[in-house]
């Protein structure tokens, strides 16, 4: 087991397959030692986590929905490795969308739950930089989608 992979068990998050694309595009693209990944929308075990903030969801149920596409994101990060998770050298940037209501003002409180993750579970390595944004409406009806720049070695 990697060791970012044992430190993932030690947190009880063990990474899922990297999901297919649900359209014309790549999940992912290496290009050099950065690692672009697609856009990975908030679903867990049970299915998509949907519904729309300031509405349907508190800030702290989007950032249960940020962590869990986080996972997903690390999911295809660890796909674009051919399986080798430990040559992430460092969470470059995520960028996330939040399907809110127009007066939700708490996006940033949302993508924390992807944040945090990185950090709890990379240390140093996670640490990046961001954008949280608000959105009208999500594919699928999905709370929250996040995209991510990793750098591997």
């Amino acid at each position: 087991m990697s060791k970012i992979e044992a430190k993932l068990a030690m947190l009880g998050v063990t990474l899922p397959d990297a999901p297919a694309p649900a359209a014309n595009y790549v999940p992912f693209v290496v290009n050099g030692n950065t690692v672009y990944v697609s856009g990975q929308i908030s679903a867990n075990s049970d299915g998509l986590i949907t519904g729309k903030l300031g509405s349907d969801l508190t800030p702290e149920q989007g950032a249960a929905a940020a962590k869990a596409c986080a996972i997903s994101l690390l999911a295809q990060l660890k796909a674009a490795c051919d399986g080798d998770i430990d040559r992430l050298d460092r969470v470059v940037k995520l960028v996330g969308f939040v399907n809110s209501t127009p007066d939700f003002t708490d996006q940033p409180k949302v993508i924390n739950g992807a944040s945090d993750f990185m950090v709890e579970a990379l240390g140093d390595q996670g640490r990046h930089a961001r954008s949280a944004v608000s959105a009208a409406s999500l594919p699928l009806g999905v709370a929250v989608e996040i995209e991510a720049i990793f750098t591997i070695k």
